[in-house]
């Protein structure tokens, strides 16, 4: 009597270069189970795809390229729709199903699927046309350490096995996904590091990036696109950088801007380079031909300091390279993030809690970044994704409340909010006697009335 065995098919969804190489050095560090088929599914998230490479088109690839027997275009797939707007009906969800398997020729194998971003599209979409099949969630930043951004469905949440995640901040526990006990899992920084080398040393990259040593890298990231602050803010935050790396005695400067960035925010550097008396360098179209991973640069340049926003590059450079690393505007972020459970208040805490300020020179001098995380940044994160999604994870009042009654004072202050607090009934918040008074409508005519009158007296 004969026995078959059936295939084992592992789908890999990936939307940058950085998440590929997280998942390459995942599976080189034996993470994943050996399977019959392993297929990239490569999404190209950009607002305009059409005028922005995919992953398998940027630099450095093709040396990820072997782990995976496949690459398949998630956007081809199922074009003319975006992967980040389109899913799947729930009564066609079979007829996707029975389509993916014809088109990739799946047949009957077993799938194992793992995704970045669970949460939302395409990966969410991905669940759901498999159905019932296991899930892997891997990060590649530092949201992972927050909450997860909306409520999933048990039904795919239930299914997932595992978090991998690079450790960015020894010591600090993710948030993202304890609500189904998802258990996180570390993938070594080894492998990682051996990874982004390859990247480094591939032909394509070596061949592009300038020579320049030891300068000061400024990182962009097009901050005004997401609505966080306004683009003259942003192009005065980049100004900033610049001046502060040449107080601090770097005449050698580079600046990585966003790959959608306007060009007139370069230009914009040129001009305060050019009076300050330093030399810059601009990564933009003109100098490489497609955009490079900041760790890349790391590698490649070594630069003497890293100066960016909340950029997950910056925990990478101390991390993994031992590279000091600065900050600039993160105190702006933190008061005008809105809503409260913005996904991106996690990533802007973090840098601020752990990176020194650019214009704090014993700081950046010293290095800067502890090589754990500090005491009370457990709680700390654990009272900001309470805030941030109390009803997701009802069971950590307890902590934010005990952090919020022994630790706020005036440099915790600035990562709540009081009408959060009050609205949630917390340490912080507005005494209960009092919490009528921002919903009475006659307190709110007569603050009114009292600003009027204010602004008269100016004139």
């Amino acid at each position: 009597m004969s026995s078959s065995r059936t295939r084992t098919t592992q789908i890999f969804l990936a939307s940058t270069l950085y998440g590929t190489a997280t998942l390459a050095a995942a599976l080189d560090a034996g993470a994943f189970a050996e399977a019959d088929r392993r297929i990239l599914l490569v999404s190209n998230n950009a607002g305009i795809p059409e005028t922005t490479p995919a992953p398998d088109e940027m630099p450095g690839f093709d040396a990820l390229r072997g782990r995976f027997d496949d690459v398949v275009s998630w956007n081809a797939t199922i074009a003319p729709h975006h992967p980040s707007g389109w899913s799947p009906r729930p009564d066609d969800v079979p007829l996707w199903e029975r389509h993916l398997r014809l088109a990739w020729g799946l047949g009957d194998d077993d799938i194992e699927i793992a995704v970045e971003s669970i949460q939302v599209n395409p990966a969410l979409a991905l669940c759901q046309i498999f159905t019932g099949v296991p899930v892997e969630v891997y990060a590649d930043g530092l949201m992972s350490y927050g909450p997860t951004r909306n409520r999933i469905d048990p039904l795919i949440g239930t299914r997932v096995r595992r978090l991998l995640h690079l450790d960015l901040v020894p010591g600090l526990r993710p948030l993202l996904l304890t609500e189904f006990g998802v258990a996180p899992e570390i993938v070594p920084a080894e492998a990682f590091l051996k990874v982004l080398g390859e990247l480094a040393d591939a032909h394509d990259v070596a061949a592009g990036v300038p020579s320049v040593e030891a300068p000061a890298l400024l990182l962009g990231q097009y901050l005004s696109a997401l609505g966080l602050i306004s683009a003259a803010e942003e192009e005065a935050l980049h100004l900033r950088m610049m001046r502060g790396a040449v107080r601090l005695g770097h005449t050698r400067l580079v600046f990585k801007p966003h790959p959608t960035a306007p060009a007139q925010w370069s230009r914009a550097m040129e001009a305060q380079a050019a009076e300050l008396g330093a030399e810059l360098t601009v990564l933009d179209a003109g100098v490489l031909t497609a955009p490079v991973l900041a760790e890349v640069l790391y590698q490649r340049m070594r630069p003497a300091l890293v100066v960016g926003c909340f950029s997950t590059a910056l925990l990478t450079a101390s991390a993994f390279y031992g590279l000091p690393v600065a900050r600039v505007g993160t105190e702006t972020l933190l008061e005008r993030l809105t809503p409260f459970e913005n996904s991106n208040r996690v990533p802007v805490t973090l840098v601020d809690a752990l990176v020194p300020d650019l214009d704090d020179r014993d700081a950046v001098t010293s290095g800067g970044v502890a090589a754990v995380a500090p005491d009370g940044l457990n709680e700390l994160v654990t009272a900001v994704g309470f805030a941030m999604q109390p009803k997701i994870y009802p069971e950590l009042r307890p902590v934010a409340e005990r952090y919020l009654a022994t630790r706020l004072t005036a440099g915790t202050w600035r990562y709540f909010k009081r009408r959060r607090l009050t609205s949630l009934g917390l340490p912080g918040g507005v005494p209960e006697q009092f919490a009528f008074l921002p919903r009475s409508a006659a307190v709110r005519r007569v603050a009114r009335r009292a600003k009027a009158l204010r602004r008269v007296g100016r004139r």
